[in-house]
């Protein structure tokens, strides 16, 4: 690039070539022109490189690492590259609406922190519905631990971050990187450990500024359920989390990857991690009870016609995905 970018856009990808056109399509047509987009491509995939170099724009670069490292590692490798002071995540089966990146510049302007941390609202896109998240901003003086675990209804959270949504310090991100090998609540993991360094603040954009397609026939990191590994995560890392955030996350979050397989040893193990470290709350334990008593696609009807926007919406209250074709 001739001229220095300020924000850098880092998007992982593995062998999803249209979505990853798709993605950095909807990053160089942000309103705000002075960036640079940096597709980590993880693992040769010569297709990816392929479709990535016929978008033909100067502010695109394309790494391809020489072997497989998951989305983590490629985020890292990508801050690490970054030229701009701001890093923009962006996943590549995610979009952003084109003035996504001048909103939360300005927001990080107006900052006095030496490290604005800014996350935006998203639009939720599943077949069934539409809803925006989070559905509402953290509170004055709550502990953010609580903001993304409290539940305020049995079938969906209020508090909410996500990994396409954030921009943040490039420094930062190099100084505390995503924690490589663990396949869910990686933002989550890396918001609750930005967010102890000296200088952070996290602000949110009040407008959903991402699409998050959660087509869910596709596969995608959030649908795995790796249970073992999220409560050893959390074992691990109770320091982040007041003992009411744990007990939330523990009957909640991990409930759900343990309910599929239907083990009673794990329902009454997950009420005992939640009673022994945490502080849980009766909608805690309402929301375990439901979690196990009810089929995961009941659960999903319900939660749209709570929450949710049904399939025949008003497509002038929500956009269309930006075309970049």
């Amino acid at each position: 690039m001739s001229v220095q970018p300020d924000v850098s856009v880092v998007i992982p990808t593995c062998g999803r070539a249209h979505l990853a056109v798709r993605a950095a399509g909807s990053a160089l047509a942000q309103t705000h022109p002075t960036l640079e987009v940096i597709v980590v491509v993880d693992g040769p995939d010569e297709a990816t490189a392929d479709a990535l170099g016929a978008i033909g724009d100067e502010r695109l670069r394309v790494i391809v690492l020489p072997e497989r490292g998951r989305a983590p590692h490629a985020r890292n490798v990508g801050a690490r590259q970054a030229r701009g002071r701001f890093v923009a995540l962006l996943d590549d089966d995610d979009e952003w609406l084109p003035h996504k990146i001048e909103a939360q510049l300005a927001l990080a302007a107006g900052s006095s922190a030496a490290f604005p941390v800014v996350a935006t609202r998203l639009i939720n896109r599943t077949p069934r519905a539409d809803s925006i998240m989070p559905r509402r901003l953290p509170g004055p003086g709550e502990p953010l631990s609580e903001y993304f675990t409290v539940r305020r209804g049995l079938f969906y959270g209020d508090g909410f971050i996500q990994t396409s949504t954030i921009m943040a310090p490039a420094e930062l991100l190099r100084r505390v990187p995503f924690t490589v090998g663990l396949r869910r609540q990686q933002e989550l993991d890396w918001a609750l450990r930005a967010i102890r360094e000296d200088g952070v603040e996290l602000l949110y954009a009040e407008e959903a500024l991402v699409l998050w397609h959660q087509d869910e026939d596709r596969e995608r990191i959030s649908h795995q359920n790796p249970y073992e590994e999220q409560l050893a995560w959390l074992r691990d890392n109770r320091h982040l989390f007041t003992p009411r955030a744990y007990a939330a996350f523990t009957l909640s979050v991990i409930s759900s990857m343990a309910a599929p397989g239907r083990q009673g040893r794990h329902f009454r193990e997950l009420l005992a991690e939640a009673r022994r470290h945490g502080r849980p709350a009766t909608l805690d334990y309402l929301t375990h009870l439901q979690i196990w008593a009810l089929p995961p696609a009941l659960r999903a009807r319900l939660r749209d016609l709570v929450v949710g926007r049904r399939l025949a919406r008003d497509t002038a209250a929500l956009p269309e995905p930006v075309d970049v074709a």
